[in-house]
């Protein structure tokens, strides 16, 4: 029965992104979805509360859906309802969805809701975003709404708010240091921390050589 609903998840995940950009489509899903089976063989956690919400956290992303950020939280209700998943398991993975973002660490107060299902989910998306893929993801997604690539009299915004990391059209060397850089420190789990450092040393070496070749250095 489990296995049909995953199953079942993922044909609606990769029907409903089977357009979606580079950085956000089913492979994005399906790398998250094995990393949290990953962290889940070493961590404790809902195994299938954490599989959905692997499958689901970006089902409507609202940078694709006009900054709504109710859609995505709402289509995997409707899904999970149609496939007569339990209430309170609905209700843990629409819960992990609406919170798991990086924006919203970025509002006051903080996330309004954790749980040891969300910290798998939410540190296997946020490994997704640092490492080599997530260098080829930020540039990406800056083609995508063909931002520049540097720009050195744009400074990164190191103190920005909610809406101000929903409204930036900044270059993407500066999401770096506004997002990706900040990822580490902020992974929840013991596995996560571990698998985090290798990642962002390697992006920390990749922007030492951007600059590098960017100033026509040897």
């Amino acid at each position: 029965m489990e296995n049909q609903l995953i199953q079942n998840t993922i044909a609606l995940v990769k029907r409903e992104l089977s357009d979606a950009e580079g950085g956000h489509d089913w492979f994005h899903i399906q790398r998250v979805f094995n990393t949290s089976k990953l962290l889940l063989q070493h961590e404790e956690g809902d195994s299938l509360v954490v599989q959905l919400a692997a499958l689901l956290h970006d089902i409507a992303d609202p940078k694709f859906h006009n900054g709504n950020e109710q859609i995505g939280p709402q289509t995997a209700r409707d899904f999970l309802e149609t496939q007569q998943v339990s209430h309170e398991t609905t209700a843990h993975v629409v819960n992990i969805i609406r919170h798991m973002s990086f924006k919203n660490s970025l509002e006051q107060g903080g996330e309004t809701f954790t749980s040891k299902e969300m910290d798998i989910v939410q540190d296997a998306d946020r490994l997704d975003a640092i490492g080599a893929i997530g260098i080829a993801r930020a540039f990406n997604y800056g083609g995508f709404k063909n931002r520049e690539l540097y720009n050195p009299k744009v400074p990164p915004n190191l103190n920005m708010t909610k809406e101000e990391y929903k409204k930036s059209k900044a270059p993407t060397i500066n999401h770096f240091y506004e997002k990706l850089l900040l990822l580490k420190d902020g992974m929840r789990t013991p596995t996560g921390k571990k698998l985090a450092e290798n990642r962002h040393e390697f992006m920390l070496d990749y922007l030492e050589q951007f600059y590098r070749e960017w100033n026509g250095a040897e």
